[in-house]
C-alpha cells in the first residue's frame, strides 16, 4: 500500500507535473488487438507490439492509422518492453489511454491543491481496503475532526459529439460495484466521491453513457441522490507530461451548458 502522509500547505508550491522519462516515442498504430496488445509502426520503420494498458473498448481512440506516443521501459525482464501510452483523435486532440495513470495524477493533483474541493485533509493513503463486497478504494483523505473521504477514479476517454465525454467506453460491472461501496461509505457518515479523470483534450464536459450501460448509469443517479459527489477534471496533455488542471462540467443529461 502506497501511503503519504503529507500536510498540503506544506507542499511545494510549484505544481509539479507528471513527466515521461525517457521521453516518449511517437508511431502509427497499425491495430488493437487480444485487448492488451497493439502493433505499431515507429518513425525508423520498425513494427514493434507494445502493451495496450486499457481494459476498456477505447471507442474512438483506437483507430488504425492515427499517431500514438510509447514509452520505452527498456527492461529486459518485461515481455513487452514498450507500453502505449497516448494518442492522437481526430488529428487535433490528445488521449492518455494508460488508465494506470489516473490514479498517480489525480494524487499528484490533490498533493498540489489543485483540486479545491479535496483540500485541507493531512493524509492520503491509495488503495485502501474497505466497503462490504472485497474493494480497493482508490484514495483515501483524512484529517482530525474530518470525515473520512474515500475517492473513487474513472478515466473518461470517450469523446461524442460536442466536445462531450461519457463514462464508460464498456459495460463496467466493476464500477458499479464501486458506486454500491461509495454509497455505503456515505452511510456511515463520510465523504463519497466519484473523480472523473478526464484524459482527453477535446472533452470539455462529463456525462454518464446511459446507452453503453444503462445499469451503471442508474446506479450513479441513486448514488448521487444518496449524497456521492461526482468530480470531474480535465488536463492538460503533452508528449512531455500530463498534469490535471481545470474543473468540468458533470451532469446526468447529456445535454450541457459548457
Amino acid at each position: 500500500m502506497d501511503i503519504w502522509q503529507a500536510a498540503l500547505h506544506l507542499y511545494p508550491t510549484e505544481t509539479p507535473l507528471m513527466r515521461y522519462t525517457p521521453s516518449l516515442i511517437q508511431g502509427t498504430l497499425i491495430k488493437r488487438y487480444k485487448r492488451f496488445l497493439a502493433d505499431i509502426e515507429l518513425a525508423s520503420g520498425e513494427v514493434i507490439t507494445a502493451h495496450c494498458p486499457n481494459t476498456g473498448s477505447m471507442k474512438n481512440c483506437c483507430d488504425p492509422g492515427s499517431r500514438v506516443w510509447v514509452y520505452d521501459a527498456n527492461n529486459p525482464k518485461r515481455k513487452l518492453r514498450y507500453t502505449w501510452e497516448l494518442v492522437e483523435v481526430e488529428s487535433r486532440y490528445l488521449a492518455c489511454i494508460n488508465t494506470g495513470r489516473a490514479n498517480h495524477l489525480v494524487k499528484e493533483a490533490i498533493l498540489a491543491g489543485d483540486i479545491p474541493e479535496l483540500a485541507h485533509y493531512e493524509t492520503l493513503k491509495t488503495e485502501c481496503k474497505y466497503g462490504q463486497e472485497n474493494s480497493r478504494i482508490d484514495i483515501l483523505l483524512s484529517a482530525d475532526g474530518k470525515p473520512d473521504c474515500y475517492v473513487e477514479v474513472k478515466n473518461v476517454t470517450l469523446l461524442e459529439e460536442n466536445n462531450l465525454g461519457s463514462f464508460p467506453d464498456a459495460v463496467t460491472t466493476r464500477g458499479t460495484k464501486h458506486l454500491r461501496e461509495l454509497m455505503e461509505m456515505k452511510s456511515q457518515g463520510a465523504r463519497a466521491v466519484l473523480f472523473f479523470n478526464v484524459a482527453h483534450t477535446g472533452i470539455s464536459a462529463v456525462t454518464p453513457n446511459r446507452c453503453i450501460d444503462p445499469i451503471y448509469t442508474d446506479t450513479l443517479e441513486e448514488a448521487i441522490n444518496h449524497g456521492v459527489e461526482v468530480l470531474a477534471y480535465g488536463a492538460d496533455i503533452s508528449d512531455t507530461h500530463i498534469h490535471i488542471n481545470n474543473p468540468i462540467p458533470f451532469s446526468m443529461n447529456k445535454t450541457i451548458d459548457h
